[in-house]
């Protein structure tokens, strides 16, 4: 087995979406080479509802799939094709948008008035961002959920993982996207197929990923040369090539979303929500925004 390098950690940003929502971006709209077939992670977590409450209104998407997982209060959802429903806590989405459809979210905290979930956008290859647009909504309770020996867990939300395979199905880039736990003091050695880009997110505890034996130093925003790098709330860590990541939690433990896919390797043309191949793609796309033809039933 060889242990994958640490290209870098990073901490996510903070910034505001949507009519005002506060959120922290763990990476989106740059290098996006390096997490093909993913475009954008976003971390909105907020205690306060002044912080959520105007939410997300109506806004397009076409060419992309967004993923929304949600961990604490929900998000109610509604678009332009009648479609409507609330994703709650331990809920997953996977809305593959296509050729077009125009949306809205809208976050509402618990009984504490908390909202915390993440939005991950995945990219089409060219031959479906036309495709008709589809939903995949998963309630927690059908996310499967392995625990090991040692109290590690892994909530599956796509793919396959230790036997298990996730309730999202059909997605190009063959995604594996899971909530890993691994309890105080434990050191795990967790396999990611050798030809996928992946990352990680922490976003409880803290703890140390290993990077490569005998590695080649690669420093990171810290200044760290150190072969183990350490990583607490808010930290994104980008592998290299390889068929495992080796981590060691700290004294609380620390969960962390782990995600990889095979790369689409296709020319990007970015225009907020939308992402096509071509310029005259995303042309194309705005003059039908203007003109009323972006939804095509």
């Amino acid at each position: 087995m060889s242990v994958r390098p640490i290209r870098q950690i990073t901490q996510s940003r903070p910034t505001m979406e949507g009519a005002g929502v506060k959120l922290r971006r763990a990476f989106g709209f740059h290098n996006p080479e390096q997490y093909d077939p993913f475009l954008m992670l976003d971390d909105f977590r907020n205690d306060s509802p002044a912080g959520y409450a105007a939410g997300f209104p109506w806004h397009p998407h076409r060419g992309i799939e967004t993923i929304t997982y949600v961990l604490a209060g929900n998000v109610e959802h509604q678009d332009s094709l009648g479609n409507s429903g609330v994703i709650a806590s331990g809920d997953i989405q996977w809305m593959t948008s296509g050729r077009g459809i125009l949306h809205q979210e809208m976050p509402h905290g618990d009984d504490l008035g908390r909202v915390h979930g993440f939005q991950l956008w995945a990219n089409l290859p060219a031959s479906q961002k036309m495709s008709d647009p589809r939903y995949q909504d998963v309630g927690s309770k059908d996310v499967p959920v392995v625990t090991e020996d040692d109290g590690t867990s892994a909530r599956i939300l796509c793919g396959e993982f230790w036997g298990q395979r996730g309730p999202v199905q059909g997605i190009a880039a063959d995604p594996i996207y899971l909530d890993i736990t691994v309890p105080p003091g434990k050191q795990r050695h967790l396999p990611v197929e050798t030809t996928r880009n992946a990352f990680a997110y922490v976003f409880a505890g803290s703890g140390s990923f290993r990077d490569a034996s005998s590695p080649q130093p690669v420093l990171t925003e810290f200044g760290s040369a150190d072969p183990v790098y350490d990583a607490t709330n808010h930290s994104l860590i980008l592998f290299d090539r390889g068929d495992e990541i080796v981590v060691r939690s700290g004294p609380e433990g620390i969960r962390f979303l782990l995600v990889s896919g095979k790369p689409l390797a296709e020319p990007i043309a970015w225009y907020g929500p939308i992402v096509m191949n071509t310029q005259d793609e995303i042309r194309q796309a705005i003059t039908e925004l203007n003109n009323g033809t972006f939804i095509r039933r």
